[in-house]
């Protein structure tokens, strides 16, 4: 098999790998993203005799554009060729007539090619290349994880109804003792808002052409049941519109379900006075967040010298406010990242991250978990955000506000110390 001749979509590094996929993900050592096939390594033919000469020179073949392509490309833009480099072609780009560029890229995808538009410097250049492929997904597998998850996070809201009964029991207190009832709503609360999450971000992906999975729940056997789900996106960002649309879609929607579950949860829960409480070893304790210390304020009207023990709707609650702060945090390929890096350079963004990851692996002393957290967030950094194709289109207003939005429920959300345990 011959080299192929890959080069990064983000830094144009440029190497010869022995591989003849179209595209290898987050595979450039450099900055991390993606790699497309640009050309093949042409070894040389075995030497022979012609006129008394060998011929030890590689036969090459310029590559070139199809003229149904360069037509479409001409009724988009007012364009000057500026090199060609395998089976990347360069354009300098002298007026847009077009300004959606997404229809651009549509309309090219059609004929087997992507586009990128990038500023390098006072110019402004277009890359034209084959499109890479799309593989179809597993169709079992996400029911599989969806199944699953469902039954582990029933078994975790079964594990805190206990707890919650046996607190009801302690103090003899009204309270739903069923562990089965309030195990089933623990379980669809917390589905609810994490499938309402992934379900905005498979929204806006679709809205805007990009390729994405169905929704992956990912079951875990401990306290929650789950550490949440994930979609993959399969095709590159068009536009940083399109780039913040999709990292703001899931908090705002799975924070739009975690209120009135949170609400709920809440009045279900139990206050008791500080004085009132017996020290126990071993209890856990949730961080307070905001939301949720203006819901037991303004709403629920509770005094400030109460405990509240969480009813497991309650903690579902709260579990989705965690996830929606852990995923608007601005860093590396988080939703929250995606959203800056629309703002930011690669190499700024790239700092951004390095610095959060380290923020988080220093704020460990109030939770262990942002270790994990920040060293995470440090190697999906390594990997790099190669942002939108189109970084030449400005960002419009709408995006503009929902990027506030984005900043109000992630302070909203904040949760610096997120578990605790007495001794």
């Amino acid at each position: 098999m011959p080299g192929g001749i890959y080069e990064c979509t983000v830094c144009g590094h440029r190497e010869v790998l022995d591989s003849n996929e179209p595209v290898i993900e987050n595979s450039c050592p450099v900055c991390g993203g993606d790699m497309i096939l640009v050309g093949f390594r042409v070894e040389p033919r075995e030497t022979e005799e012609v006129s008394g000469k060998e011929d030890t020179e590689a036969e090459t073949v310029a590559p070139v554009l199809p003229l149904a392509v360069e037509e479409k490309l001409r009724a988009f833009y007012v364009l000057e060729p500026a090199g060609v480099e395998e089976n990347v072609f360069v354009f300098e780009v002298r007026e847009i007539l077009e300004t959606d560029f997404e229809r651009v890229l549509a309309e090219l995808e059609e004929l087997g090619y992507w586009a990128a538009l990038k500023r390098r410097g006072e110019k402004v250049l277009l890359y034209v290349f084959p499109a890479g492929e799309i593989k179809e997904d597993n169709r079992w597998l996400p029911w599989m994880f969806l199944i699953a998850t469902i039954f582990t996070t029933f078994l975790a809201g079964y594990w805190l109804s206990l707890s919650y009964i046996a607190l009801l029991n302690e103090y003899n207190l009204p309270g739903i003792r069923n562990p089965y009832i309030n195990a089933l709503a623990f379980s669809i609360s917390v589905m609810g808002i994490l499938g309402t999450h992934e379900l905005g971000h498979k929204i806006a992906a679709a809205y805007h052409g990009v390729r994405a999975t169905m929704p992956y729940f990912i079951p875990f056997p401990s306290m929650l049941g789950t550490m949440g789900a994930v979609i993959r996106v399969k095709s590159p960002l068009p536009t940083r519109n399109a780039a913040i649309d999709l990292g703001v879609s899931g908090p705002i929607a799975g924070f739009l379900v975690a209120v009135p579950v949170s609400i709920i949860g809440l009045k279900l829960s139990v206050p008791l006075p500080i004085d009132a409480i017996q020290p126990t070893e071993g209890r856990i304790t949730f961080g307070e967040n905001l939301l949720f210390l203006l819901i037991e304020k303004y709403f629920l009207r509770l005094p400030e010298d109460v405990v509240v023990f969480l009813h497991p709707v309650a903690i579902a609650g709260w579990v989705g406010i965690l996830v929606t702060f852990l995923n608007l945090i601005p860093a590396a390929q988080l939703d929250g990242g995606h959203i800056a890096r629309a703002f930011l350079s690669e190499r700024a963004h790239r700092y951004m991250t390095s610095v959060i990851g380290l923020v988080l692996i220093g704020m460990s002393f109030l939770w262990v978990g942002w270790l994990i957290w920040g060293v995470l967030v440090l190697l999906m950094g390594a990997m790099g955000n190669p942002g939108a194709l189109d970084e030449v289109s400005p960002i419009s207003k709408k995006r503009i506000l929902l990027a506030v939005i984005a900043v109000l429920l992630f302070v909203l959300s904040a949760t610096p110390a997120p578990i605790s345990a007495t001794g």
